[in-house]
């Protein structure tokens, strides 16, 4: 600016720290004055952009007394001002605030507008939702126009004569950050108090003038036609698709969302003491991980984020900044003595009443930024913003996370609920051990409610027949624990011992294959409750092997009614969908597989965030139902040989309607007095216990299946179907594949008979003993893919079981 046209800045000391020049892509004027605590170019932080805002409102108070400042109306102007005039209303304290919009609201009436005759986009409009706003306080009540800059002063007096011809009064006071008239334009505002009759005061912060040399203008729009031209490199990067995380916020129900259409007193008095609460939500949806966030306003609003902003900044360790996007089109240059270093160009996406057209952020590019905090009103909402080349897509190259806050945007003269919908309850923490479960605190942490204290077990015989029946769903009861004999704990034991390092394995198999191709850091999502000692494991797997901590949850997911859409909110308030894992410690036929790629699909389609995976990384994999496992065997994984006493003492989970409300987890039982017979840890540990000795292993395996076509084959599936209609069952949820699912059957339904690969060895003694207890007959049939299939009694009835409770062949 100074070197190519000539342009320069001349003021006191600490004008140059506060101010830096660019040049606009803009016919009718060449330079920009760019603010550095403003909040709008140039990223700074929140508090000094607030406080700057608020000093000067301060000023003003002490110009006009309290008995003034209590009387008098602050308007800013849109867009570039729209915060700070707020910022401003704040400092005075009780005064009401109306800013100027280029964004019409149908329904609301004009009551007043002029024109920025240098601007990019020139018509401003006052929409008070109060007619009576802007009318006159009485004898002495002054009106503060604020605005970021007074250059020429033709902005202000534009907004002084009309609003002086609708609602005459006798004081107005002009606010800005900078006053950079020239001699000229202060001799002529001067003039203007004496024709109107009323006094105008001018509070700046700093002062100074902007040195025009001839001919700058054409020679600015030369200048930028040359940069354009050379331009190696789109500003805004390359393609990089992120799903982002999405953030409805519960805005205090009546409170607008910034002042187009005025802010009160009273509704700073609801805003103030929702503002931590709701920065806290920001927080926890970010985690920890970030270190430098960007809270990104968008246009005119600028102080509904700017607040989020400063409340987040007291209440995080991170480094946080603030600016927002704007209409203005201005030259980028990347070069240390220039105010605009980066620039991201997208599509309008809020409707505008000028049309669609570009938009800006500047300085986001190539800042470092870890996490930005998008923050727009609903009405901004739209598919624009979400689609290739939105706003949304151009974040993404240039951070690791993008969390869209969304604000009810407020509507004049709406009934309060559609103003702004009932806020759901907050979502509890997660339980954790020793409270719940005998997991070590860190080891999971369980997204689901305590039901210890409530009698939900039932007998086995009756909850069969209550399901097959239909007069009951298998997840608003518990089965009776399973508690082993001395001989089968034994067994228990010794399958342990033998299969250690093969379940070793396949831990490390899977958890590398998910670090290769869903890291580097993926947050660890089990399905409860099969799938946590997995979880576990493969947590433990990457603490010990790649030194890292991972984020591990247990989340419950049901057959027929899908998995705890409440469960998903809260890991997208406090994660990335993207990084969610969900773990599973094996497949039978695929249902759960299926079942959860549809459950995420409705959570999405009913207005969850976008972004969860619905893929399962499991142990094992006999069924050919998924693309990451430890292994495709079917073998006895020991965990599967029990209940609770090997899952952290948590029974499976519950989810009945008068257990749970539409803002509960799913529910689960704590278990204490089993402890005894707890071997929860005794698995863990073995396990881990072999790592070590299978690392090599474990390397050669995900080398070959990173470059190997897994794709799933549902081959268990079509031999459940075959399964069943073969033996006239004719119903695939009755047919329970694999050594797990088998011992699923015998432990918790009513078993009809079991299905046994011929010649299978070890793998199957806990099945036999299992099926003996229960005088189930066991089959042993050729060309099975699982090692072993447990069949549920079809039409089952309690007159089809001896009377010692036992299965019988035939009903």
């Amino acid at each position: 600016m100074a070197e190519r046209l000539g342009v320069g800045l001349v003021g006191d000391g600490e004008l140059r720290e506060l101010l830096g020049l660019a040049l606009r892509r803009n016919p009718k004027r060449a330079h920009l004055l760019v603010s550095n605590v403003l909040g709008k170019h140039v990223p700074q932080r929140p508090s000094v952009v607030y406080g700057a805002g608020v000093e000067l409102g301060r000023r003003v108070r002490a110009l006009l007394g309290e008995d003034g400042a209590r009387r008098a109306v602050v308007v800013g102007y849109a867009e570039t001002a729209t915060g700070l005039g707020h910022s401003v209303a704040d400092g005075l304290g009780a005064a009401p605030y109306l800013h100027s919009t280029r964004r019409p609201v149908p329904g609301v009436a004009t009551a007043g507008g002029f024109e920025e005759a240098h601007s990019h986009a020139t018509s401003h409009l006052l929409l008070p939702e109060d007619p009576e706003l802007l009318a006159a306080a009485g004898p002495g009540s002054a009106l503060v126009l604020v605005d970021d800059e007074f250059s020429t002063g033709n902005t202000v007096l534009n907004t002084i004569r009309d609003l002086h011809r609708r609602y005459p009064r006798d004081h107005y006071v002009i606010v800005a950050l900078v006053d950079m008239r020239s001699p000229a334009d202060r001799g002529r505002l001067t003039e203007f108090a004496t024709e109107i009759g009323a006094r105008v005061d001018l509070i700046a912060r700093n002062t100074g003038t902007v040195t025009l040399p001839d001919g700058v203008l054409e020679k600015g729009q030369a200048l930028v036609a040359e940069r354009e031209a050379r331009a190696e490199a789109p500003q805004d990067g390359p393609p990089h698709p992120r799903p982002h995380i999405r953030l409805d916020l519960p805005w205090p129900a009546g409170v607008p969302d910034g002042g187009r259409h005025g802010f009160t007193e009273a509704h700073r008095a609801l805003l103030e003491p929702a503002l931590p609460a709701l920065a806290d939500r920001v927080a926890r949806a970010l985690g920890d991980g970030p270190r430098r966030v960007l809270v990104l306003g968008f246009e005119e609003l600028m102080y509904a984020p700017l607040r989020l902003a400063t409340a987040l900044e007291e209440r995080t360790d991170a480094e946080v900044r603030y600016s927002t996007t704007t209409r203005s089109p201005v030259l980028a240059v990347d070069d240390p003595g220039y105010a605009i270093r980066t620039r991201l160009v997208f599509p309008a996406h809020d409707d505008p009443a000028d049309g669609p057209g570009e938009r800006y952020a500047y300085n986001v590019a190539g800042a470092g930024f870890d996490a930005v905090v998008l923050v727009i009103d609903s009405t901004a909402d739209t598919p624009a913003l979400h689609a290739p080349g939105g706003l949304l897509d151009r974040l993404a190259p240039h951070t690791a996370q993008v969390l869209l806050a969304v604000i009810p945007s407020y509507v004049p003269g709406a009934p309060a609920p559609e103003r702004q919908e009932e806020a759901p309850m907050q979502l509890p923490e997660p339980l954790r051990g020793p409270a719940f479960s005998s997991y070590a605190p860190d080891e999971v942490g369980w997204l689901l409610q305590d039901l210890s204290d409530t009698r939900l077990e039932a007998p086995t015989e009756e909850r069969e027949e209550a399901i097959q029946s239909g007069g009951a769903h298998y997840a608003e009861s518990l089965p009776v624990e399973y508690q082993p004999s001395a001989a089968y704990q034994e067994l228990f034991k010794s399958a342990l011992a033998v299969s250690a390092a093969r379940i070793a394995r396949a831990v490390g198999t899977v958890t590398e294959t998910v670090l290769a191709e869903r890291g580097p850091r993926p947050v660890l999502v089990s399905l409860a409750r099969a799938g946590t000692p997995v979880g576990v494991l493969m947590r433990r797997w990457a603490q010990a092997r790649r030194g890292l901590d991972l984020p591990h949850y247990a989340v419950s997911i049901v057959r027929g009614r899908g998995i705890d859409a409440n469960a998903l909110r809260w890991l997208a308030e406090h994660h990335n969908p993207a990084d969610v894992v969900f773990v599973d410690g094996w497949t039978g036929k695929g249902a759960i597989t299926r079942e959860l790629a549809a459950a995420v699909a409705e959570f999405e389609k009913a207005g969850g965030v976008a972004g969860f995976d619905p893929e399962i990384a499991v142990l094992a994999d006999p069924g050919g139902c998924v693309r990451t496992y430890g292994t495709r065997e079917d073998f006895l994984i020991p965990s599967a040989c029990l209940n609770s006493t090997v899952s952290g003492l948590i029974s499976r989970t519950v989810l009945r309607a008068d257990l749970v409300g539409p803002y509960d987890f799913h529910g689960a039982k704590f278990y204490r007095e089993l402890a005894g017979a707890d071997v929860s840890g005794l698995f863990l540990d073995t396990v881990a216990a072999r790592f070590d000795e299978v690392a090599d292993a474990v390397d050669a395996e995900v080398k070959e299946l990173l470059t190997a076509d897994r794709a799933p084959t549902w081959e268990g599936w079509a031999a459940v179907e075959r399964i069943s209609e073969e033996y006239g069952i004719h119903d695939v949820n009755l047919v329970k594949p694999g050594v797990g699912e088998t011992t699923r059957v015998l432990l918790r339904r009513v078993p009809w008979k079991i299905l046994a690969r011929r010649g299978a060895g070890p793998d199957l003694d806990h099945i036999r003993l299992l099926a003996e207890q229960r005088g189930v007959p066991v089959e042993e049939v050729d060309s099975l893919p699982y090692t072993c299939v447990g069949l549920i009694h079809p039409k089952y009835t309690r007159g089809a079981t001896g009377a010692d409770g036992k299965a019988v062949e035939s009903a």
